[in-house]
């Protein structure tokens, strides 16, 4: 008999600053209960108030306080954390005011749904106003930021992207350690919230430079096995997460990805050959999705991860064609790439899931992007000709050239091969004679190959 427990309850909490749309802050609720999907809660409702900034001590003006607290069960007031003080003549007063009457308690609604077990605000917020809200509602309270830390913490399965997320999350525990841990310890004495504050933050500095230490490790070998491909023809995959980069990673490479209907679904990058396999041969990359309001530390931590991007000799920015949002998910994933120092690389737009959109959206997207491609990932004539303008795009700064291939050295033959296409060869007394086209770079590599003893 199946006993899981059931789905943790939430309710979504957004303010809409002055310069958001309604569109706009509806876009962003909306993805901030995928991410919630994407933790296993269950999202039971929403709550939303216009507010000049994300300040003040609850977030929520008092009334729409009153209102998240009706729906949680909490009592709407955040109480003060210091206990009442009495003297000892009130404490005998209101003794002698009590009695044995109790009154009986209110009966529960039983057809009343269960009280939702999380408040999850859509934006980063403070400690003290994540501890103010939970004082006022009863429930749980975590930010946007907290939420995409913890799915990025389940989904990393590679030990340089774990790495790379406790990086992310102490950076992020950090700055809450004054008010979370000084705050309820100073009243136990002059120093001792300090004192324990110090150690905490010691601890986390500690660990901080135990993790960039193995990181580095890390990183120097992927550094090595990116220098030993930096001469083959390299596409990258880039966009929103969830915009079916990893599909259509699969479809281009025949490779076994993870393909999930969820975000952050792929956090390790995974590079692969374009099947079938063109010669000379290029290598694709599937690389971490980017979101909005993508917490800033992860990004920094994520730096290596994305070097896959710079580094490429073309970028493809998949863009998920069927969401209303796609410009603005598009904007994210340039101004991402932009951080890194990627927007200088050449770059094409995909438009995927083109099977999701009516003949009269396609329409509109083709004059709008004249230059995109349009595609599915499900449909193979699609993926074939993407195919054909990755190489095309390749072919056009490839040039022809002579090699001699010295029978003494037919071991390079292999090389040739992988680093050139070859178009014809003949043979003579010195060797075989090759002609190749190849990009100028891999072309003068073969031939230094070539000529040394």
């Amino acid at each position: 008999m199946d006993t899981k427990p059931p789905a943790p309850r939430a309710i979504l909490v957004g303010l809409q600053l002055p310069n958001v749309d309604d569109a706009a802050h509806a876009a962003s609720l909306e993805e901030l209960g995928h991410l919630v999907k994407t933790l296993g809660y269950e999202v039971v409702g929403t709550l939303s108030q216009r507010r000049d900034a994300i300040g003040g001590a609850t977030l929520l003006g008092k009334g729409r306080l009153e209102d998240l607290a009706a729906i949680t069960g909490g009592t709407g007031v955040v109480a003060s954390m210091a206990p009442t003080h009495k003297s000892k003549a009130r404490e005998r007063f209101d003794a002698a005011q009590t009695t044995d009457f109790e009154p009986p308690p209110a009966e529960a609604d039983q057809d009343a749904p269960p009280k939702p077990d999380y408040v999850i605000v859509d934006h980063e917020i403070s400690p003290s106003q994540i501890r103010n809200l939970e004082k006022a509602t009863g429930a749980k309270v975590l930010d946007r930021t907290g939420v995409i830390m913890e799915i990025f913490h389940r989904h990393a399965h590679s030990r340089e992207a774990k790495l790379q997320v406790e990086i992310a999350r102490l950076k992020y525990i950090a700055p809450r350690l004054r008010e979370s841990v000084s705050g309820g310890e100073r009243q136990q004495g002059a120093g001792s919230g300090e004192s324990d504050l110090d150690l905490e933050r010691r601890a986390i500095r500690d660990r901080l430079a135990e993790l960039k230490e193995q990181l580095a490790a890390i990183q120097k070998e992927s550094d090595q096995r990116r220098s030993a491909r930096r001469d083959q023809l390299r596409v990258a995959l880039v966009g929103y997460t969830n915009a079916g980069k990893s599909s259509l990673m699969r479809a281009l490479t025949g490779s076994e990805v993870l393909v999930a209907n969820q975000l952050f679904a792929t956090l390790d990058t995974t590079v692969r050959a374009l099947q079938p396999e063109a010669s000379p041969r290029v290598l694709v990359a599937d690389t971490v999705g980017f979101i909005k309001k993508l917490p800033h530390d992860l990004v920094a931590s994520f730096r290596s991860t994305l070097a896959e991007a710079l580094e490429a000799s073309l970028l493809l920015y998949v863009v998920d064609a069927s969401d209303p949002t796609y410009l603005s998910q598009l904007d994210v994933t340039r101004e991402v790439l932009r951080e890194i120092g990627a927007e200088v690389v050449p770059s094409r737009l995909v438009l995927n899931k083109i099977d999701q959109v009516s003949e009269d959206d396609r329409a509109t997207l083709r004059a709008k992007h004249p230059e995109a491609i349009l595609l599915s990932a499900k449909q193979p004539e699609d993926v074939a000709a993407l195919r054909e303008t990755i190489i095309a795009f390749f072919e056009a700064s490839m040039v022809d050239a002579q090699l001699v291939l010295p029978y003494a050295k037919q071991g390079l033959l292999g090389a040739v091969y992988e680093n050139a296409r070859v178009l014809s060869q003949d043979y003579d007394a010195t060797g075989r004679i090759m002609t190749v086209r190849g990009l100028p770079a891999a072309i003068a590599k073969l031939r230094n190959a070539l000529a040394a003893s």
